[in-house]
């Protein structure tokens, strides 16, 4: 059996963990191994640094910031290459297409930001949980991140995640309906495009 390397994409408060975690729970009721992995990873030293950051306890360019980013996921990269070569499927709440978006919406180039992550292990499938900015904050009202605050930052977000998706190979679901609709989305379409009977 292949492994399969599934990533979650979207705007905070999309749903992504929600839906990581069904498909995990779903895989895994099906008889196949699964991982879920989430980014930023805090627990590691460069994961621990971006959570400084985006609390302001430091401050970066946006360049620098992205790099961290990319930087926490490589160090999982040798865990991730474990797993799929053992048949795994992996779930990642947020993965390459983050830095993508996230860097173009603060200038970045996009081709860089690509470029920088071509080490990565590639996902066999992207899923866009398409919500609205103004949506995004209304489902987190205390608590949000510097970036979260930003509500012109994050419709740049959005529209460099459809273009992301435009160009083909993910799956885009309209995040706004209830989870249990979105869930049925994503477990169809991995069932049918990665992992048939």
């Amino acid at each position: 059996m292949h492994g399969l390397l599934i990533a979650f994409e979207g705007l905070d408060q999309s749903g992504k963990q929600t839906q990581a975690e069904a498909l995990r729970d779903h895989v895994t009721s099906a008889g196949r191994e699964c991982r879920l992995l989430s980014f930023p990873d805090y627990e590691t030293t460069i994961g621990a640094e971006i959570g400084k950051a985006l609390h302001g306890e430091r401050e970066y360019a946006a360049d620098v910031m992205q790099l961290l980013y990319v930087a926490n996921r490589y160090e999982r990269r040798a865990q991730i290459e474990q797993w799929l070569a053992k048949g795994v499927v992996i779930v990642c709440d947020r993965y390459m297409a983050s830095s993508i978006a996230y860097g173009e919406a603060q200038g970045l180039d996009a081709a860089w930001l690509g470029d920088v992550q071509r080490y990565l292990p590639r996902p066999a499938l992207t899923i866009l949980l398409d919500i609205a900015p103004d949506t995004a904050a209304g489902r987190k009202s205390a608590g949000r991140d510097r970036y979260e605050r930003d509500l012109a930052l994050l419709s740049r977000v959005r529209e460099s995640y459809r273009r992301q998706a435009a160009a083909g190979g993910w799956l885009r679901l309209d995040g706004e309906r209830p989870k249990d609709a979105v869930a049925a989305d994503v477990i169809r379409t991995v069932a049918t495009r990665l992992l048939p009977p």
